[in-house]
């Protein structure tokens, strides 16, 4: 993959696909990362073409080394939304994200192309500031979503979020001790390998659900 601009994105195919998924990164990982890698590849052995892009300031860090903040949010969602406009309607599109970029994707579903969305990790609040929540995103949804939460996420655990008033058109699914990335400590008897192929299938199914 190149960034000779900033709608580069990487596709990752699937044989037979039935939908496909634009998937977006967190705030300190890029495309790329493990976890970004291994949500992929169980998507596309579900059948799913997997779209993945770096933000401007993550496309940046590819190119020069450094290291910087997100953009602003404004930035961020007029990213996400050329993407969108790019993308060629010939299976239908889901967009989904990683902690950030869920938040993103569920600030682009408007968009007549998105059947639905999905979010890995939602950031409802900042660490240590549970009073300082970001639902507004969530609570404006009006096409189908699905959450895959830790029951631990320190940016919004099951208790939290079990106390938040959500559209019900938004499916969550907990996975018992998990953390931000959806990984569970050792004491717990999980996985982080379980989680994420939880989280796969589940992806695949609420995907498969809306076609």
């Amino acid at each position: 993959m190149t960034y000779e601009d900033d709608l580069s994105w990487q596709v990752s195919q699937s044989d037979n696909a039935v939908a496909s998924i634009m998937l977006a990164h967190g705030a300190g990982a890029a495309l790329d990362s493990d976890f970004m890698e291994m949500i992929t590849k169980g998507l596309v052995a579900n059948g799913i073409n997997v779209y993945r892009f770096n933000f401007p300031y993550m496309q940046q860090r590819q190119q020069d080394g450094k290291r910087r903040p997100p953009n602003r949010m404004p930035v961020l969602v007029e990213s996400f939304k050329q993407r969108l406009q790019r993308y060629q309607l010939d299976l239908p599109l889901f967009v989904a994200g990683k902690s950030m970029g869920s938040r993103v994707a569920a600030m682009v579903s408007e968009d007549d192309k998105v059947c639905g969305v999905i979010a890995l990790g939602y950031p409802f609040h900042p660490i240590s500031k549970p009073d300082n929540t970001r639902l507004e995103p969530l609570q404006a949804l009006t096409k189908p979503a699905l959450i895959i939460q830790g029951t631990r996420d320190a940016l919004g655990n099951e208790t939290e979020v079990n106390g938040y008033s959500l559209p019900n058109n938004i499916d969550i699914q907990f996975l018992e001790d998990g953390d931000h990335d959806l990984k569970p400590r050792v004491r717990s008897g999980f996985r982080h390998e379980q989680h994420i192929q939880s989280a796969v299938a589940s992806m695949a199914a609420f995907i498969r659900k809306q076609l």
